[in-house]
């Protein structure tokens, strides 16, 4: 399912020994943990581009604790995999949601993330899946309808890339953190559902919207966890123990009947 991502290539990626090479001779090396970087220099927008090897530690011992058990759960149950599905999580991050789903589902995994770190910690715990370094925001390095389902959770929205992998009568499952997301840590935050499911409109109708909730107690490791793992500002510099609440909006899309009859 690996397409070149060479420009003006995209021609399939097979397999040679500890390296994936495609028919116009362009190669890339098999990282010894099992992922391979795919991203191209004129995707880069830094030298260390995505999340920071200490946002991707901070952000493992948050799941390791058990407080994102519950927004995991609610995932599965609307994205709803089994075990002849092949399942794409963009912008996967350190690989909780997408290797946990194929570890107790038993389905076919890939997951994509611009973060070199956040690659390596996937590919070292979930061996299962395959691991890409790959800018999602651009291209994804597959070939057309290459999967049942994929995922962006908190991460990556690029409908054309989407609609093109996905399998006639695929799912699409997008969760956006929901206004009252760690609303004790850094404030409400704004209504995303509406502005989501426009942003999908041209490709994709929506089937079913969920929310998932959990309120966790958090020590003051933990929270400055948080602080570490986060993209908006904490309310306050000083972490601070307590609950904590942690809930998305769950968004299941299919694509309309157009894109599956073009």
């Amino acid at each position: 399912m690996l397409a070149c991502p060479v420009r003006g290539c995209q021609r399939p990626l097979a397999r040679d020994g500890r390296q994936l090479r495609c028919a116009s001779g362009h190669c890339f090396d098999v990282a010894r943990s099992g992922y391979v970087n795919l991203l191209q220099p004129q995707d880069k927008k830094s030298k260390q581009p995505g999340d920071s090897a200490e946002a991707v530690a901070a952000r493992r011992r948050l799941h390791d604790l058990g407080v994102t058990r519950p927004l995991l759960d609610g995932v599965a149950d609307v994205l709803k995999p089994c075990s002849s599905n092949t399942v794409l999580d963009a912008g996967c991050g350190e690989g909780f949601y997408l290797g946990s789903i194929v570890a107790e589902h038993g389905c076919q995994g890939c997951g994509v993330d611009l973060s070199i770190a956040a690659i390596e910690a996937a590919a070292r715990r979930y061996k299962n899946c395959e691991w890409i370094v790959a800018n999602a925001d651009r291209a994804l390095p597959y070939a057309d309808q290459s999967f049942d389902a994929v995922m962006s959770i908190t991460a990556r929205m690029n409908t054309v890339e989407f609609a093109r992998v996905l399998k006639p009568g695929g799912r699409l499952l997008v969760a956006v953190a929901a206004p009252e997301d760690l609303i004790e840590v850094r404030g409400r935050g704004k209504e995303r559902v509406e502005r989501t499911v426009d942003e999908f409109r041209s490709s994709f109708e929506l089937v079913e919207s969920r929310r998932v909730t959990h309120r966790a107690e958090m020590d003051r490791a933990a929270v400055e966890d948080l602080r570490l793992a986060i993209y908006r500002p904490m309310q306050s510099e000083e972490a601070a123990a307590g609950l904590v609440t942690f809930s998305l909006d769950l968004l299941l899309f299919r694509p309309r009947r157009s894109m599956m009859e073009a």
